[in-house]
């Protein structure tokens, strides 16, 4: 949490001052109410002075109304001071969050982060407007008040003085205790919006295996152990209230005791013991709020330390400063003896690996499942940084380009086809923001998705609900390439992004292809027929090339390439055919 002050004092240190000062002017106003209220009943209602009565209540009421006014203006700087330094924290984790490596987001997970970003920054915001409000101003009154209990009596602020403390243990004690339990119910929250998000994504594998009880079961259980920690946390800062009321009120019954005793003895005026009550009312009333503002804080803690652990994750990706390849060099892209281990993993998932693609050629890549290939094409726009071995752009090593240099140069159709709520013109311009109705039309066409656009009636203009549902799976991906077509990307990777087209699209698409001179264009894909026709096929079997050559030398010399190639044509005389 502390580190994260910096970005409160860095902005905002001028609201961060002036909040707890003027609380702290209104806490000294409402430090001399008991004193006029004493003087009220001394010297006006004692004598019987009408007049000294509606001139210290004049005095009770502007003292109100300045104290409002200063309580007024310290809100304001409170709310100020937070809300930016949420909105400054909440900047800074979504630029390191896109700073990440895909290995930092696999370790962190989806569901962690959104809860980073909302529920604990949420968390963290009200927990600075109240320390700015309180966190000076309770104290302030506790010990002022206590204060000014001696300039009245000092025998009845030695009731004080010993009540302090035990209240203060008390207090700090409890928060003690109830940090690290609000720390493992934000962690149980975690595993639960986990457990959350995947049943919604996956609602209807879920129905149809008919698991629907076997998942509500999972569900409450999880849901139960994280309301179990929650009701502990809750049962120990419960205890805040009412142990504070019980040891104020033993105070107060002591001091109404010995407040008689003395006004007995005339050592003491009623006024005088009506001031001291009313000191330990304020005393009871901070301690309260102080109590809240504990709990407030110990919450905001655990959430400030949840969202610097992932500042604190990773160190993002290093970049360079090139921003172009060389000119007129002849590969687009070459790996040299690349090798990737995945964090935590046992073994690596691609070694070895060494090939180079020239300009405009066509790279096919094909092997079982899991034996790398997303892995492969992943490290070309560094989504992931090989373990040894380099991955050269232009001639020039990836790690030393510019990131957004880098990939603004490079189409990316993943494997899973996403759309963006909005209209489908929005969700062209994701690679080029000012790219015309012409480019993208254009896009269309070669990703074979014009039909599609002709089709709705408001064009380029129609909506896209979240996920592009209102899209079938063959529309989506034949969009979602069209996207990464427009402007003409110098690379562009379609990462098995066919498998919902017919062959006869796939072959039109592929043919389309061509038009686009230039461009390094790989394709992943388990169907040989959507590879065949490459410059040059890659097979990959257990994170390792084991053939590189074209289709009729793979057939000759790769057993792997051409089982593939026999399992999906069944053919007399099988890699003849």
């Amino acid at each position: 949490m502390k580190k994260l002050l910096k970005y409160l004092t860095d902005g905002y240190m001028k609201e961060t001052v002036l909040a707890p000062l003027f609380k702290c002017i209104e806490a000294v106003l409402e430090l001399f109410v008991p004193l006029v209220v004493a003087a009220v009943i001394d010297s006006g209602i004692g004598n019987g002075d009408k007049g000294y009565v509606t001139g210290m209540c004049a005095v009770l009421v502007g003292l109100g109304l300045t104290g409002l006014a200063f309580s007024i203006t310290a809100q304001f700087f409170a709310a100020k001071a937070a809300a930016g330094f949420s909105k400054t924290v909440g900047n800074a984790l979504f630029r390191h969050i896109q700073s990440l490596s895909y290995t930092d987001l696999d370790t962190l997970g989806t569901s962690t982060l959104i809860t980073r970003m909302t529920s604990d920054l949420n968390q963290v915001q009200t927990g600075v407007n109240m320390t700015l409000r309180l966190l000076l101003r309770s104290p302030f009154i506790v010990f002022g008040a206590m204060i000014m209990a001696f300039t009245i009596d000092i025998q009845s602020a030695l009731i004080f003085a010993a009540a302090i403390p035990v209240l203060s243990a008390v207090v700090f004690g409890i928060m003690l205790a109830g940090m690290p339990l609000y720390g493992k119910v934000r962690a149980g929250l975690d595993k639960l919006l986990g457990r959350t998000r995947e049943n919604l994504s996956g609602a209807r594998v879920i129905r149809a295996f008919c698991i629907e009880d076997s998942e509500i079961g999972r569900f409450r259980s999880e849901n139960d152990s994280l309301t179990s920690e929650q009701l502990t946390a809750g049962r120990i800062s419960a205890l805040m209230n009412p142990l504070t009321f019980a040891l104020i009120n033993l105070a107060v019954i002591v001091l109404i005791w010995v407040g008689a005793v003395r006004v007995d003895s005339g050592i003491l005026t009623q006024g005088q013991v009506v001031a001291l009550y009313n000191y330990m009312s304020q005393i009871l009333v901070e301690l309260i709020k102080l109590a809240s503002l504990i709990i407030t804080i110990t919450k905001a803690a655990a959430c400030g330390k949840r969202i610097q652990s992932v500042l604190d994750s990773g160190d993002g990706m290093n970049e360079g400063g090139e921003e172009h390849g060389f000119d007129g060099y002849k590969y687009s892209v070459e790996f040299r003896n690349v090798s990737l281990k995945y964090r935590n993993a046992g073994d690596n998932s691609l070694e070895g690996i060494s090939f180079t693609a020239e300009k405009g050629s066509v790279i096919g890549i094909i092997g079982g499942t899991g034996s790398g290939k997303t892995s492969l094409v992943n490290m070309i726009p560094r989504f992931y940084d090989p373990t040894s071995g380099d991955v050269y752009i232009d001639g020039i090593n990836a790690k030393d380009y510019r990131l957004s240099a880098l990939r603004e140069r490079i189409g990316v159709v993943p494997q899973k086809a996403v759309l963006f709520k909005g209209t489908i013109r929005e969700n062209m311009r994701w690679r080029k923001a000012d790219a015309t109705d012409e480019e993208i039309y254009r896009a269309l066409d070669i990703a074979q998705a014009r039909e599609i656009i002709d089709k709705k009636e408001h064009g380029l203009d129609c909506g896209v609900e979240q996920g592009g549902g209102n899209f079938s799976g063959g529309q989506r991906q034949r969009l979602t390439i069209a996207r990464a077509i427009v402007g003409e990307p110098d690379i562009l990777i379609l990462d098995d992004s066919a498998s919902a087209l017919d062959f006869a699209t796939d072959a039109a698409l592929r043919k389309a292809l061509a038009s686009l001179t230039g461009t390094t264009v790989f394709i992943v894909s388990q169907r040989t027929s959507s590879i065949m026709h490459a410059d040059r096929i890659i097979v990959l079997d257990d994170g390792k090339a084991v053939g590189i050559g074209t289709h009729e030398e793979l057939l000759e010399s790769c057993d792997v390439y051409r089982e593939i190639y026999d399992s999906q044509f069944r053919k007399e005389g099988g890699a003849t055919a």
